[in-house]
């Protein structure tokens, strides 16, 4: 008698189809906050384990793309980085699109990559492709502090213009995540997408100003290539950390574009999160 109060007196989780895409169930997330803290702490403990460099790595890959662009751009092509030493010109931009790019390419195969998880545990499919979005901020943080290094060795102090460094920041999270939601969601049905996660973020390399400044391109054009969300986010840093040209409304389209894909990528993630244990 008593195990049978105990077992009627048990929560139980009643699992539906989504009804609507605008419920995208948001107080879902919340209830399940520790579970992203606890997916980010074993991104990052697995990224790093037995690894003879451990969290070089975050310095390594945007160090030494700096060291390459700088000898071919920089030396060679001469290519103009608006008064700015080329070496730390490039490295600001190379910081959020490192990121980015991580962050998208750890995103768009969590999912895949997580089945036994998938298939045996419910919780809300959005949290895993969140979590490496968020683990990834770890690794930019310990590469900004070879900036801060390069600044103090260049003689760049900071100015008033990088109080809006967070804004620039948040635009590199939004399209990150808003772009891993929608890839991380195609993989599972089509698994085409992990071949060309790679060719995407390098093709999406050199359509952003990394190793160029977007003041090359006149206006409307240079407006227009804010539709690219980078360009905003690299020429954001650029011009919040070294005085660089204001983006003007080139930042304003990026931020716009970034905000769609972030809204469109949940919808279409929550939109068929219900059939990813049956597919994957």
């Amino acid at each position: 008698m008593t195990e049978q109060v105990a077992l009627n007196l048990s929560p139980a989780v009643l699992i539906r189809p989504q009804r609507a895409w605008g419920d995208l169930g948001w107080h879902e997330l919340w209830e399940y906050r520790e579970l992203l803290y606890f997916l980010v702490w074993r991104d990052l403990k697995v990224r790093y384990k037995q690894t003879a460099l451990g969290a070089a790595w975050a310095i390594i890959q945007p160090f030494f793309t700096m060291v390459v662009f700088s000898l071919f751009f920089g030396r060679l092509a001469r290519v103009p980085s608006e008064g700015i030493p080329y070496p730390i010109f490039a490295y600001v931009a190379l910081l959020p699109w490192t990121y980015v790019s991580s962050a998208i390419g750890q995103a768009a195969n969590i999912l895949v990559g997580s089945a036994n998880l998938i298939t045996k545990v419910y919780f809300p499919r959005v949290i895993m492709p969140a979590a490496t979005v968020v683990a990834g901020l770890v690794d930019f943080a310990i590469a900004f502090v070879i900036l801060i290094g390069m600044m103090i060795y260049y003689g760049i102090a900071p100015t008033w213009a990088t109080v809006f460094l967070p804004a620039f920041l948040l635009l590199a999270v939004s399209t990150a995540l808003g772009v891993g939601l929608w890839l991380s969601a195609l993989n599972v049905v089509y698994r085409d997408i992990s071949y060309a996660v790679p060719f995407l973020t390098q093709f999406w390399l050199f359509a952003t100003p990394v190793a160029y400044p977007s003041s090359l391109l006149s206006e409307p054009w240079r407006t227009l290539y804010g539709l690219n969300p980078m360009v905003g986010v690299v020429e954001g840093f650029r011009w919040a950390l070294l005085g660089a040209q204001f983006p003007g409304p080139l930042f304003g389209v990026s931020a716009v574009v970034s905000l769609l894909l972030l809204a469109s990528g949940i919808i279409y993630f929550r939109s068929i999160e219900e059939t990813f244990a049956d597919v994957v």
